[in-house]
């Protein structure tokens, strides 16, 4: 694919919280493994990722994980704007591995809770630890990645430029990665046009694979479905399940009853407190008691 140089700005600090996280290569040992190990490992990885897109067979328990440190500790977390109490104070883990999904009427706390999960929100108590270490911190930065509900980009950079950038600042040299992502996504013949001159659902498109483009053990995402056709709708599912299926911590905010049952796990927040935390099909009554079907 060529590209086209476009003059590159300083970016803003909000831009640099959300697309300059750094994340370390992953520890494989692969020395040990003989052929036939590898090729039952990739089929098993194959046969798990088939399972979680189908969204119907039933999530292992995060049980089975609680000897992993967590991914994402919530220690007494809470936010408030004057008077106004965004989120009660909080405590949670969740684990390596684990997916979960965080539902709640709007004003509910959701983005308020993810905003200081990915250190762009600053807290007015406590504090959240991404493996053991503060959001702010070059390990935590190294470890997440984070998708907002509206799409950060900078104004001059390509498409490609864009994931380049993001990339190779993780240690990304697979171009070829990168190309896929564009595919997936259905944004193949634009990866030289700039995403400020898109449609809202091509620059979610640009976002998701801003946010996919690098390694992490830990994603957030927040409401990611706004704006997509079906084709961005089918490849943002397939890529959380991937991400799952991998081994990544995935929290994901969203008002979207058909995806519910991807999950393992639903949070439920209310009016800025923690009103259910159990398996995620049973967040659905809570979907049910909505007055407009949603949460």
């Amino acid at each position: 694919m060529s590209r086209k140089k476009s003059k590159q700005s300083r970016p803003s600090q909000d831009q640099t919280d959300t697309v300059e996280d750094e994340m370390p290569d992953d520890d494989i040992d692969e020395s040990s493994e003989s052929t036939e190990s590898v090729e039952d490992a990739e089929g098993q990885a194959e046969s798990e990722r088939a399972r979680r897109r189908s969204g119907a067979a039933e999530r292992a328990p995060a049980a089975r994980r609680s000897d992993a440190p967590p991914a994402i500790t919530v220690d007494g977390l809470s936010k408030q704007y004057g008077e106004v109490d965004a989120l009660e104070p909080l405590d949670l883990e969740i684990l390596a591995g684990e997916s979960v999904v965080l539902v709640g009427h709007n004003g509910s706390g959701k983005s308020t809770l993810l905003g200081m999960a990915a250190g762009v929100l600053e807290p007015s108590a406590g504090e959240v630890l991404i493996h053991g270490a503060p959001v702010d911190s070059i390990t935590a930065r190294r470890h997440r990645s984070w998708l907002p509900d509206t799409p950060v980009l900078y104004d001059d950079l390509s498409v490609l430029e864009h994931l380049e950038y993001v990339g190779r600042m993780h240690g990304v040299d697979d171009l070829d990665h990168i190309e896929d992502l564009i595919e997936r996504l259905g944004l193949h013949g634009r990866g030289d046009q700039l995403p400020s001159q898109f449609s809202r659902g091509l620059r979610q498109k640009t976002a998701i694979a801003v946010a996919f483009c690098r390694p992490f053990s830990v994603l957030l995402v927040d409401e990611p479905f706004v704006g997509l056709d079906a084709e961005g709708r089918r490849a943002m599912l397939d890529l959380l399940d991937d991400s799952v299926a991998e081994g990544a911590s995935v929290v994901v905010a969203t008002h979207d009853p058909d995806v519910i049952e991807r999950f393992e796990r639903g949070i439920v927040l209310e009016n800025g407190a923690l009103v259910h935390d159990g398996p995620a099909a049973s967040v659905r009554r809570f979907l049910a008691a909505d007055d407009h079907g949603t949460v």
